[in-house]
Formats: structure tokens, C-alpha cells, sequence
């Protein structure tokens, strides 16, 4: 039951936030239908690529893919105005989502008795991987690679799942709880990892050296 719950979240959440983000770039009903199923099952992809498990099995499950579906048309058959007034709360979904399918990904890794590296590992694949995939397909730089503290929390979940330090469903809703917390946290106060850039002259003589340009060329 715990683990039907935090699938059929995740799946509402993300099928949700891939539909609304197609129809932004102005995607046909099909292209909104990718979408959203992309980033509700993307991550069950990605995770039973890497851990071995047939991905069939995700297609065997006509509740979470009713779901999906059901949550895609719902969405796209919202008037405009409704979808406005979502954005302000699409965090939190999208926060509902994540901690959701890391939890989920996690358990799916220890049930099959996989080791604490590949618990991570799936439980980073199974909350990040149909978020990356969305906007990939959307032509988007992916957020989790540049603006937010995002894959962070799902390897919190992990770690916790992996090294045996949650025991019951009470535990398992606390781990959820804490996770939704330290995301809207971090949305809120805008917390990121550090990044390095690098900025090169646009135009630059054959064979001229690669270094940054400076300050002043810049400026021009």
C-alpha cells in the first residue's frame, strides 16, 4: 500500500508538471501527452536500465498509466486562467513528486537486496530522471543541473533507505515529509550548489590562447 501511494503521487505530480510545461512551449496534444508521460515514468526507466530489471514491468501496471493519462487530460482541458494559479503551487507538486519517487526508487533497489551505492543511484534515477527527460524534450537546460538543489534531496533518501534507518510505514511518511520540507526550503530561499563558469571571447583568432577573457572585454 505505502509503496502504491508514493507511485500514484509521483505519477500525479510529474504527469502534471510535464503536461503544463508542453503546453507553455506550445506543444500539440500529442507532444502534451509525451511530456507528461515522460517525466511520470522516465525515471522507472532510467532506474530499471541501470539495475537490471525489465522495464516491461512498468507498462504492466494499467493503474499508475490510467493515472497518468487521467491527470494529462485533466490538465490540459484546464482553462488557462486555472493553470496560471497553479504555477505558484507547482513547486510544491513538484516537491510531492520528488520525494515520492526517490523514497519509492530506493525501496524498489532494497527489495531486490542491491547494495547502498545502487539504493542511491536508483533513488536519484527514479526522482530526477523524468524531470531531466521533460526538459530535454522540451528544449530545456534541465533545473537540476544548474539552479536548483534538486537531486540532493533524493540522494538524502538514499542514503537513509540504504544504510537500514527507516523501519515502518511511520518512518517511511516521516522520510517523505522531510524531503517535501527541504525542497520547498530550498525553493524559498533559493539555496544552490556552487558552480564554476567559464567565459570565453565569442570570436578569437585561430590558435589564440583559451583564456577567460577579462572583465573589461567583456563589458564590450
Amino acid at each position: 500500500m505505502t509503496w502504491d501511494i508514493l507511485s500514484l503521487l509521483g505519477i500525479v505530480a510529474f504527469a502534471a508538471s510535464g503536461a503544463i510545461i508542453a503546453m507553455e512551449e506550445e506543444y500539440d496534444l500529442f507532444g502534451v501527452a509525451v511530456l507528461g508521460m515522460a517525466a511520470a515514468f522516465g525515471g522507472g526507466v532510467i532506474r530499471n536500465l541501470f539495475i537490471g530489471h525489465p522495464i516491461t514491468t512498468l507498462w504492466s501496471q494499467a493503474l499508475f498509466l490510467n493515472t497518468a493519462l487521467i491527470t494529462i487530460i485533466v490538465i490540459y482541458l484546464f482553462p488557462a486562467v486555472w493553470i496560471r494559479r497553479w504555477q505558484p503551487i507547482a513547486s510544491f507538486f513538484d516537491a510531492i513528486g520528488l520525494a515520492a519517487f526517490s523514497i519509492q526508487g530506493a525501496l524498489y533497489a532494497v527489495q531486490m537486496e542491491m547494495p547502498v551505492g545502487v539504493v542511491i543511484f536508483a533513488s536519484v534515477a527514479t526522482g530526477i530522471g523524468g524531470g531531466v527527460i521533460r526538459d530535454v524534450l522540451a528544449g530545456r537546460k534541465p533545473l537540476v543541473f544548474r539552479e536548483e538543489v534538486y537531486a540532493l534531496w533524493t540522494m538524502l533518501s538514499g542514503i537513509v533507505i540504504g544504510m537500514g534507518w527507516m523501519h515502518g510505514k511511520l518512518a517511511t511518511a516521516a522520510l517523505f515529509a522531510v524531503i517535501v520540507l527541504l525542497r520547498m526550503l530550498s525553493v524559498y530561499y533559493g539555496w544552490k550548489l556552487p558552480r564554476r563558469t567559464l567565459v570565453f571571447d565569442r570570436e578569437r583568432p585561430e590558435g589564440a590562447s583559451l583564456k577567460p577573457a577579462k572583465k573589461e572585454e567583456r563589458a564590450l
